[in-house]
């Protein structure tokens, strides 16, 4: 009889516990989401309608028309401005994302003189903020005469020491030794055994790196501000800031502003809708071995 009682409160509790772990993450997702759906919905109306209509729910629906608009002002800056960012936060975070995983398996597998002193340096740049680095990176491009290039914000996003520190841990906890000697005794040169076996076992760990360096070389707004002048040279997060001071001058602009917005996190999304998959099969291939 007490087994039975027992057993019933086990599943009273099991049942409550998953019922307000789901109706946490409902209000997560409509705190996350509702942002999104109020951008969707702006980007649709025409200007007259932005202050009188429902602001959460649609007006008249002219989201291609807006679009067409956008694209057609100033002869299309705003395109040359996301085409700017996709070559920052593509390019970037691919270059960043290799250049991290080659210095973190190198820590972990390679034993070398200062190895763990040199982790630790880099381990202290992930407590670093970035807003932090942005002026003295000024003061060192301006040195050569390289701000207000393609460059000066470039370079600055190849460098990932978080990306480091995980491909450090996660090379140590995935990449068994064994296995490298034995592409060792194959033949297989350092190189080769690093893209080869390495880059494959490190996969999810090198998604994970190319996301938040993704994210964060197209969220970057500090960095663009102080380094560019040149209206040709800014991400999409620069040219709508600067476009929005200019609303109470311009009013019409602040269309362009939404609809802007609205198009400038849709690579975001695929990135991370396009990449999951990656994730799914780490974490599987990790629980069959």
């Amino acid at each position: 009889m007490s087994t039975a009682v027992t057993r019933r409160g086990a599943v009273r509790e099991s049942l409550l516990s998953r019922s307000a772990a789901m109706l946490v993450m409902l209000i997560c997702a409509f705190y996350f989401l509702v942002p999104i759906w109020w951008l969707f919905v702006a980007s649709t109306k025409d200007r007259s309608q932005f202050t009188t209509t429902n602001p959460l729910w649609f007006g008249d629906f002219n989201l291609f028309e807006n679009i067409g608009t956008l694209a057609t002002y100033r002869d299309g800056v705003f395109f040359r401005w996301m085409l700017n960012s996709v070559l920052y936060a593509g390019a970037g975070a691919l270059l960043a994302t290799l250049f991290a995983t080659m210095a973190g398996y190198a820590i972990a597998k390679y034993a070398f003189r200062g190895r763990e002193a040199a982790f630790n340096i880099i381990l202290g740049g992930v407590l670093v903020p970035a807003t932090a680095l942005a002026l003295p990176l000024f003061l060192l491009f301006s040195q050569i005469g390289a701000t207000n290039t393609f460059w000066s914000v470039f370079l600055p996003s190849l460098v990932s020491p978080f990306g480091v520190y995980l491909s450090r841990i996660y090379a140590t906890a995935s990449v068994p030794d064994e296995l490298l000697e034995a592409a060792r005794l194959d033949g297989a040169g350092e190189v080769r055994t690093f893209f080869t076996v390495a880059t494959r076992l490190m996969a999810p760990a090198m998604v994970t790196m190319f996301l938040f360096q993704f994210v964060s070389i197209w969220n970057n707004f500090f960095l663009p501000l102080i380094m560019l002048r040149d209206e040709d040279l800014f991400p999409v997060t620069m040219g709508l800031y600067v476009w929005n001071t200019q609303v109470s001058q311009i009013p019409e602009i602040r269309a362009y502003v939404i609809v802007g917005a609205l198009l400038s996190i849709i690579p975001l999304i695929i990135a991370f809708l396009g990449l999951q998959r990656f994730w799914r099969n780490g974490l599987g291939a990790g629980g069959l071995k």
